[in-house]
Order: structure tokens, then sequence, then C-alpha cells
């Protein structure tokens, strides 16, 4: 087998250890693609994408479509005469782009698929209440995170991680696992595990902000398991006194109380309950509109509910 060419597909920050494992490894990394910058902040400046930095450190060309069946893109993308293309963390892919490489275009998903195909699988994890997740590496085809399986790797999720803590351990197990993907291709030694297709298993959607508002008449460990799944982005919310709040932390507590669900009292100094529909959850931390986020003590030293 000649020598792999390598073009590597990816944007935010989840796709950063990969790239960067295969360049430490000495790969060759022949082009980036990447979305465009775009404006963000205040002054509306251009951003740059952390996979784009990466690959402009490393002087690896990189190539910004906003159209990825454009024929100037595809002719592009066909004169570096890659051998195999690897996807972390982008967007959908026409077959034209993912049938170009002779060994193929594989993926790096957070879960262990056929489990949690989607857009959001390491928070719907959570919000479901999962015990384990994990990475897997497959081969694209037309429908999304259905293609042959390669490569697989558990992640236990503890009851107190969120959307951020477990994204942290993923990222760096997922470039692991693409690493040993390359090398499994590279010396033609990986088996392939057809996915299971039947429709019960459980998705993972992409989370809309009306998703994120609290049902006070769920169980506090469903709240629990949702605040925590939404946690740092894109927080789950509710409203207090016609104010929208964002729940970035809460804690279970026993409650025998009749009060509805959604009610809420404070002693005003120390603790905010809400009643659910089972139980009652404790707020930890939050954040009010225009203010910063906060423990729940320091926000009631300064303000009522």
């Amino acid at each position: 087998m000649n020598s792999l060419r390598i073009i590597f597909m990816g944007t935010p920050e989840f796709a950063v250890p990969s790239l960067q494992i295969l360049i430490e490894k000495g790969y060759d990394v022949v082009a980036v693609i990447t979305a465009p910058d775009k404006p963000k902040g205040r002054g509306r400046k251009l951003q740059t994408s952390p996979v784009k930095m990466v690959a402009l450190e490393n002087k690896i060309p990189v190539l910004q479509p906003t159209n990825l069946k454009n024929p100037e893109f595809i002719q592009t993308l066909r004169s570096y005469q890659a051998n195999l293309q690897v996807v972390v963390a982008f967007r959908m892919l026409p077959e034209i782009v993912w049938n170009m490489p002779e060994l193929g275009t594989f993926n790096l998903h957070g879960s262990k698929l056929p489990y949690y195909r989607g857009a959001a699988p390491i928070h719907w994890a959570i919000i479901n209440g999962e015990k384990e997740t994990g990475v897997t590496t497959f081969f694209l085809k037309h429908a999304i995170d259905t293609g042959n399986i390669i490569l697989q790797e558990s992640e236990v999720i503890t009851p107190d991680d969120t959307t951020g803590s477990l994204y942290e351990r993923l990222m760096i197990k997922g470039s692991d696992l693409v690493l040993k993907t390359v090398q499994l291709i590279e010396q033609g030694k990986h088996e392939l595990l057809v996915q299971d297709l039947q429709s019960d298993l459980p998705k993972a959607p992409k989370i809309f902000k009306e998703g994120c508002e609290i049902n006070w008449h769920k169980s506090n460990i469903e709240i629990y398991n949702l605040v925590r799944g939404l946690n740092p982005f894109p927080v789950a919310w509710t409203k207090i006194n016609d104010q929208t709040y964002k729940i970035y932390q809460v804690a279970l507590v026993a409650s025998e109380s009749k009060e509805p669900p959604g009610s809420y009292h404070s002693d005003g100094t120390s603790f905010l309950h809400f009643q659910t529909g089972s139980g009652a959850v404790a707020v930890l931390v939050l954040q009010a509109p225009g203010k910063k986020r906060m423990a729940i003590a320091d926000f009631l030293r300064g303000n009522e509910i």
C-alpha cells in the first residue's frame, strides 16, 4: 500500500486532538477542510475555527467551502490526491466527497453506535440517564451515522458528569481511536461491523432552545439529568417572575411537599428549591438575565426571589 495522504475535516475544539495526534505521529495531512470564518462578539470580528488554527500553525493548506458540491471545491479536493479522509465534528458530506478517496472516508462519533445517532450524542446520553457511552469510528455512507463500524471504545458516565466533563474525556479518547483506526487502515487490518438499523434505538437529534426549558412535572432525577446534560451548552432554563433564568447545576432533594410542580421557595440567603413531579431540586448555580453565572448563595445575597 502507498503511504497515506489524508484530508482531515472538522471545525470545533472536539476535532483538534484528532488532527494533532495525526500530525504528531507523522501522518501526511495534505489538507484540512473546515467551516468558513464567522463573525462573533460585539465587534463582529471574523473568528477562525480551532481546527483551522492548528492547520495554519502546521502549515497545512486549509479549504473553507460554503458549498460542498461546488465544482471548484470538488476539483481542488481531487487535486490533493488523498487516499483517506478523516471526519471529526463536521457537517454532512455529499457522496461525491465521501466517496472520493480509494480507502474511504471515516467519521468519529461521540457514542457507541448504533445508539445515539445524530447531532448531540453526548448531551442525550446524559439527559437519558445512561451510565455508559463511548466513541465510534465508522465509514460514511448515504444515511447519517449508519455506516459500517471500524472501532469502538466505552466510557463510563458518572452521576456527576455534565456534557462539558464528558465532552473533554471523549474528545481525548476519540483522538486515540482515530489514530488506531488510521493505523489499522494503513496496515489493511481493519474489520467492519455492520450496524443494527432497528428503529427503536435511542437517537440524538439536535437540541434547540425551546427543548431546554425545564418541565417541572417531570421527576427530580429527570430534571437533574436534563440540567447536567445541557451544561455548559445550550443550558437548561426556566421562568422566575416572568424572567428567563439559566440553570447550570441542581442537586436532588427529598420532598413530601404538596405544592404543585414548578413552585419554589427560598430562605433568601442560602437555598432555592423547586418542587418537581416527584421530589424536589435545589438550584446550586444559575444565571439571571443580563448577569453573570453565580452560585445560589452569591445570587441571593444581592437579589430577591
